[in-house]
């Protein structure tokens, strides 16, 4: 494990992804703390109808990421990297400066509107950036994995470190600290030598951007593979996400303390598959290490449903249900870490940030249809859900094989 880790940590050497990717956990934990925060004032101002408000605030943000995304992506393609970077964080950081001012509910909604679409533009950007700084193909695939980690860890530490900030603040301070984590990321990006881009070699209209990526999507076999290990991704995380709740309270009567081991799992189960990502791809290649984790989703969403089946007639011990999230956790995780491999492949230098954003779009629009499966037909009957999203991981993964082993072949490199 130590000597995986520090493989993964070796290419923070180079200085400027190290700041970027400093800029990119410090951005993290601030989205964290914001979401507790949110979760706390919607309760002052909506009360017991505060769960509808953050539920509203979480569909605003599928909306801002499947929505809005490509078309700000297309208004700032030709923009220097880092002045969309710096400006998103800035967006962000202005919008968190308004939430503590608010006194109605739908001035959430529109704070919450624009500060995610400022996200859903920062997130592609960053992302499109990295292979221009770290150019090895192995160095990309350890900063897929720093950032897998990254996002796993944001999960964990941020809910605990607004846990501890509150015992000595108030939430309208949680703000505060997310303003001036959002500033600090803006400092980092500005302090980083990001390389220009080259410039385009064919000039497009605001809407030939704004499809471009989602037509590269279309006439890629690969970024088609990846489209539907996206759709094995959202049923998988949609059970834990949407159900985890369900499990604890309503079937075994829990408390919180086990609904957060229960989401740490989860947590625990991606990190020990993204610290050793690396070399699972290096061993079998990108689409064969996406191909086993849609397995190992498969196979943790069976393990749910005969858990949900023993559990929902008076047996079972809750902690296996620890044991099946950790093995999603892995298998979304080994799907999730080395897709932006295939971004690269698929993509030119002209239209990588357009790519990107269409995988940032499209993976979300998966749990558009994810989400109402785990909580609609959840609140019929868990054992439907299970059944449902599991159907449907199967169906994307059957089909997903035969054209992954395709993909396989064409990127081996030829004798």
């Amino acid at each position: 494990m130590s000597a995986v880790g520090s493989g993964l940590v070796s290419v923070l050497a180079d200085r400027s992804y190290r700041r970027l990717f400093s800029a990119q956990v410090i951005a993290l934990l601030g989205t964290g703390m914001l979401t507790v925060a949110l979760g706390l004032l919607a309760f002052d101002l909506a009360s017991d109808e505060a769960g509808a408000v953050v539920g509203t605030a979480l569909t605003i943000k599928m909306v801002a990421y499947v929505g809005v995304a490509p078309l700000v992506a297309a208004a700032v393609d030709r923009l220097p990297r880092k002045a969309v970077l710096i400006g998103a964080d800035l967006v962000r950081a202005l919008m968190a400066l308004g939430l503590p001012f608010v006194t109605e509910v739908w001035q959430i909604y529109v704070l919450i509107f624009l500060l995610q679409s400022a996200s859903a533009t920062f997130t592609p950007a960053f992302q499109s950036t990295i292979p221009s700084i770290l150019t090895d193909e192995r160095d990309y695939t350890k900063a897929l994995s720093l950032s897998r980690l990254a996002y796993d860890l944001e999960a964990i530490v941020s809910p605990l470190v607004a846990a501890a900030l509150l015992t000595v603040i108030s939430y309208s301070n949680l703000f505060a600290a997310t303003v001036g984590g959002f500033l600090l990321s803006a400092a980092l990006v500005f302090a980083t030598a990001i390389p220009a881009r080259s410039a385009p070699a064919q000039t497009r209209s605001f809407w030939q951007r704004t499809t471009e990526g989602v037509r590269v999507f279309a006439r890629t076999r690969s970024l088609r593979f990846l489209m539907l290990m996206n759709v094995v991704v959202a049923a998988g995380t949609a059970l834990v996400l949407v159900n985890s709740v369900v499990y604890i309270k309503g079937v075994f009567a829990l408390d919180d303390s086990a609904l957060a081991l229960a989401y740490g799992a989860y947590g625990v189960g991606s990190l020990l598959v993204a610290l050793n990502t690396p070399r699972i791809v290096d061993a079998v290649g990108v689409t064969r290490a996406m191909l086993l984790g849609a397995g190992v989703v498969v196979a943790g969403l069976t393990g749910a449903l005969v858990f949900t089946l023993v559990a929902t007639n008076g047996g079972g011990a809750w902690g296996v249900l620890l044991v099946v999230w950790a093995v999603l956790g892995a298998g979304t995780s080994l799907i999730n870490t080395p897709s932006a491999r295939l971004l690269l492949a698929a993509s030119t230098e002209d239209n990588r940030a357009l790519v990107y954003t269409a995988q940032f779009s499209l993976s979300h629009a998966c749990f558009l249809i994810s989400y109402p499966i785990a909580g609609w037909i959840g609140a019929w009957t868990l054992v439907a859900a299970v059944s449902a999203l599991l159907a449907v991981a199967v169906l994307a993964a059957l089909i997903g094989g035969r054209l992954g082993e395709r993909v396989h072949k064409a990127m081996l490199p030829e004798d």
